[in-house]
């Protein structure tokens, strides 16, 4: 005899419970994050956790996807990082506050966006293009954080000029300030590998602060003072330590909108809504994949609601936020069941910050570094490169484009040249220009489910088209059958996200075909061709 359910009563305290205590748990990973990505980012450490407050305790109310967790994110670094030195030409504190104001208009662009339901455009960026430019993101970060992980200021230059200078900062590193990083690296880099699952459950980043704050203590680095260390003096002190204002009030700045129209602005205002509205979206979709319940988030629902939490977060001098893979991920193993453990991790957040600041004096910087440098080795790792190539070496070129533009130059135009890349790319297997933005569909319909044949090509660009009609059999509660006979092309984004939906719980199923078709690789993913 099956158990009867239990009623909504007693249903939903014990939801709440279990998204307080998953908002706990991301909470000990967010408050470290939160403080190291706005200090790399060229802001006070006070306003990654201001963004995280709203993140939390905001957005999570405006329609944001239930399960990710909001607030500053490491693909956003590097924008910020530049916006604060360009815009501020050599004032930081100017800087900072222009790049609060290019941070507010970027919001209203995602907004707007949002509004004209322009949160489906996340489905059209192709995988390779993306992870390129993930991956150019996290050399730049490495190359930023390694010297403060030493303890050691790096003459300024380009990434590439950044690393080279590793070795000399080796050379002239602070012993115990290096230590405390070090050992925060190695915490890092080995728990994943332990073989105790209870153990590597255990949230790394607060193993990293329950290690390095005492180190600090050790070390008195709270006191300026010098130490002798075979024959070389050494001067340390608060410089090391992360530095809040008295109050949490204090740390409310406004936004400077005096060179918003400048073509500096405007390109950062670009970058900030372009880049963070795709990985926002991109994360919130692979956050619906790991939702036990498969639940599928409304894009343009969520576009809007982090659009008005980056509009609230720049004007109490916030940085810009996302919906956060990592922190999401932590959520969803932690049991979270609904957008309370969101509201949780910044309630937490807000408590900490307005009760016990004194904590967050005491942590060292090189600790919080060592978190970056970490987060940039696995979003630049090689293995990134072998899993592409795994796809398709025309994905690996697409890939490497991005990636070495993106070093180069900027984000803004890595992503552009990797876009066109793929579309030439697609034209030289056999894409139409007429093609490219509009699919060939022919749609046969009946009461048992609808019969889609592509014609022409399926790819990222015209995917959108296909999409909506997958969305019109879901509405009618359709299974449907896609036929890529008769496709000349179907590139590797439309299968991804064929199969992101199918794990979504969409019925939808690839019909067989007939006469052979060539893959571009053994991946099961793989950009397939008619045969010729």
């Amino acid at each position: 005899m099956p158990t009867s359910a239990p009623p909504s009563g007693e249903a939903r305290p014990r939801s709440v419970k279990a998204d307080v205590l998953a908002g706990f748990l991301v909470f000990l990973i967010a408050l470290p994050l939160s403080l190291g990505i706005a200090m790399a980012s060229g802001f006070p450490p006070i306003s990654g956790i201001i963004t995280a407050v709203v993140g939390g305790m905001v957005v999570s109310f405006l329609g944001s996807a239930r399960l990710t967790i909001k607030g500053p994110a490491a693909g956003l670094i590097v924008i910020a990082y530049g916006a604060v030195q360009e815009l501020g030409g050599g004032d930081l504190t100017l800087g900072y506050r222009r790049a609060l104001a290019v941070g507010f208009v970027a919001a209203v662009i995602q907004v707007v966006l949002a509004l004209m339901k322009a949160g489906a455009l996340g489905d059209m960026f192709p995988s390779s293009v993306v992870h390129g430019m993930l991956a150019a993101i996290g050399v730049i970060i490495v190359g930023k954080q390694v010297h403060v992980v030493m303890g050691v200021t790096p003459e300024s230059g380009e990434t590439l000029e950044l690393l080279a200078q590793v070795p000399s900062s080796l050379m002239h590193a602070e012993p115990e300030i290096f230590l405390i990083g070090g050992i925060s690296l190695l915490i890092l880099l080995g728990m994943p590998m332990l073989p105790w699952e209870r153990v590597k459950k255990f949230p790394a980043p607060l193993v990293v602060l329950l290690v390095s704050i005492p180190l600090a203590l050790v070390f008195d680095l709270s006191h300026a003072h010098h130490y002798t260390l075979w024959g070389i003096d050494h001067e340390i002190g608060p410089r090391f330590l992360v530095s809040l204002p008295a109050r949490i009030t204090d740390a409310v700045v406004f936004p400077d909108f005096s060179v918003i129209t400048s073509g500096a602005s405007l390109k950062y205002v670009v970058m900030f809504a372009l880049v963070g509205s795709i990985e926002s979206l991109l994360s919130v979709k692979a956050v619906d994949s790991l939702d036990p319940a498969h639940h599928e988030s409304n894009l343009n629902k969520d576009l809007f609601a982090t659009g008005i939490g980056n509009m609230l977060a720049a004007l109490l001098g916030g940085l810009p936020m996302i919906s956060e893979i990592v922190r999401s991920k932590a959520n969803i193993d932690s049991g979270a069941r609904s957008h309370w453990a969101n509201f949780s991790h910044g309630a937490f957040l807000l408590l900490f910050v307005a009760g016990l600041p004194f904590v967050l004096t005491k942590i060292p910087l090189a600790a919080l570094g060592a978190m970056l440098v970490y987060t940039g080795l696995r979003l630049g790792s090689p293995t990134e490169f072998v899993k592409t190539y795994r796809i398709g070496s025309e994905q690996l070129l697409v890939f490497v484009t991005t990636f070495v533009v993106t070093l180069a130059t900027d984000l803004l135009l890595g992503v552009g040249a990797g876009i066109v890349i793929k579309i030439l790319i697609h034209i030289k297997n056999g894409a139409s220009p007429r093609s490219l933005f509009k699919p060939t569909l022919d749609i046969e319909t009946d009461t048992e489910g609808m019969r889609i044949r592509v014609r022409g090509s399926a790819i990222f660009t015209n995917y959108l088209g296909l999409r909506k009609q997958l969305d019109v059999a879901r509405e009618k509660g359709l299974p449907v059958v896609l036929d890529f006979e008769h496709a000349d092309l179907v590139d590797h984004t439309v299968m991804e996200k064929i199969e992101h939906l199918v794990n979504e719980g969409r019925r939808i199923e690839i019909a067989k075909s007939a006469t052979e078709r060539k893959k571009l690789s053994a991946h099961p993913l793989s950009a397939h061709l008619k045969s010729r």
